[in-house]
């Protein structure tokens, strides 16, 4: 697997942001973190930026929602490739099933440590997960 170098975080609370951004920095501060507000917007930036390595996805969010982006990349040929994460607060089996049928590689529930956010965010980097799970 080769090493990440742009991860892009999807989430409509700018604290989860930060403090995503801030543990992938602890990680690896050679990966840069970019973000979007929305599904919406991450849509639209992923039209002019570099594809990143990983997108972390909020379920919940304004305008577009987790899935509905997520079923938006899934059918843009230039962008659904890239390994989708869903980083939620959800814990609904329903919601990972769903995601999963959509094309989600992995559920990560939104951890209430930061130490348990970097282990995920390690596991993931590193590409111990197999297919989507739950972490």
């Amino acid at each position: 697997m080769q090493k990440a170098h742009l991860i892009m975080i999807v989430d409509d609370d700018e604290d989860d942001i930060e403090l995503f951004c801030e543990t992938v920095k602890e990680l690896d501060n050679e990966i840069e973190c970019i973000s979007a507000s929305n599904g919406e917007d991450a849509i639209r930036k992923l039209e002019d930026e570099p594809l990143p390595d990983y997108i972390f996805l909020d379920l919940n969010m304004p305008r577009l929602n987790g899935k509905q982006c997520l079923q938006r990349l899934k059918v843009n040929t230039r962008l659904r490739d890239i390994p989708v994460i869903i980083y939620s607060t959800s814990k609904l089996k329903e919601d990972m099933e769903e995601t999963s049928r959509l094309g989600a590689v992995h559920f990560l529930t939104k951890p209430d440590r930061v130490s348990d956010l970097r282990m995920a965010i390690a596991s993931i980097l590193e590409g111990k997960f197999n297919g989507v799970g739950h972490s």
